[in-house]
């Protein structure tokens, strides 16, 4: 949805942005790009139960949109929702011209400044932010964090391009007020390979990450989903969490070594040897095929 050129309130800002205009809550659209995805439901009634006593206090943010009377939500998504429960008519806005790109970087932006916000939608929030600030996509970015670590920790030189880019991504990081590239390139982008399991529980809030990362080394789908349900209900620590899952591994380790074993034991018997003619040599492995049966049936 494009933005439209429209004539400015009576009421603006130093900025032009208007400012302390009612607008109908039928007439806001949410944006097709939304870069939150989970609302913790605890935080939600408790702004719901705020609006209903109070009000919004602080007005949303939205752009024009094809008509005078349409716009698209820029920020303030959570307060939107609460007026909508609530049953407000019309909500406080600030009116500000933008592009679809410059909407959607404010909207990033935003909701990373906010303290609830989950490891995953923190993480691809702040990864669609560089993409967005350097026209790149994802694994395009992901690639030149790589590149820049890498060189980093050769002693190598950069291109005066790359060294641009890299500039502007710490740039981002100092604006947002969170982690650093480093950190967000070894700790953070591993979270988008976890298992779909673990991204969900993760995503929702129920997780923390560094629990999500030990949880998510068991390749059994069961077992990480009854540790998971374990480590809530039980609200296990990190050093408890890696404890069980270890002792875990060490689990599925015995049976992939007795698979293994199987394995190799069939790969013996096929194997061709002049032992198979040699009497004296067919006497020990009679024995030895003696004492393998009798373990096999204890």
């Amino acid at each position: 949805m494009k933005a439209a050129a429209k004539e400015k309130p009576k009421s603006t800002d130093a900025k032009g942005d208007a400012v302390g205009i009612q607008v109908a809550l039928k007439d806001i659209k949410l944006p097709e790009k939304q870069p939150r995805r989970f609302f913790d439901p605890t935080r939600m009634q408790q702004l719901v139960e705020s609006v209903r006593k109070f009000g919004i206090l602080e007005p949303l943010i939205v752009r024009p949109l094809l008509n005078d009377r349409t716009y698209e939500l820029v920020a303030g998504e959570r307060r939107l929702r609460a007026a909508k429960e609530v049953g407000l008519k019309k909500v406080p806005v600030i009116v500000r011209e933008m592009t679809e790109k410059e909407a959607f970087e404010l909207a990033l932006l935003e909701n990373l400044q906010r303290d609830d916000l989950n490891a995953i939608d923190e993480t691809e929030g702040l990864l669609d932010l560089l993409c967005e600030t350097l026209e790149l996509e994802r694994q395009e970015v992901v690639n030149l964090l790589n590149k820049a670590a890498n060189a980093e920790r050769r002693g190598q030189s950069l291109t005066d391009n790359v060294i641009r880019q890299i500039e502007k991504i710490d740039e981002v990081f100092v604006t947002v007020g969170r982690l650093n590239r480093e950190s967000f390139r070894s700790n953070r982008l591993p979270l988008l390979n976890l298992s779909e399991d673990v991204l969900e529980v993760l995503r929702n809030g129920k997780l923390e990450y560094t629990k999500a990362k030990a949880i998510d080394k068991l390749t059994n789908a069961k077992q990480r989903k009854d540790v998971m349900e374990q480590v809530i209900r039980e609200r296990l620590s990190l050093v408890d969490v890696k404890k069980l899952v270890r002792r875990l591994l060490g689990k599925q380790g015995d049976a992939v070594k007795s698979s293994d074993m199987r394995a190799e034991l069939k790969s013996l018997v096929q194997t061709k040897s002049t032992a198979w003619e040699d009497q004296e040599k067919q006497q020990k492995l009679k024995k030895l095929l003696s004492e393998l049966r009798a373990i096999l049936r204890e």
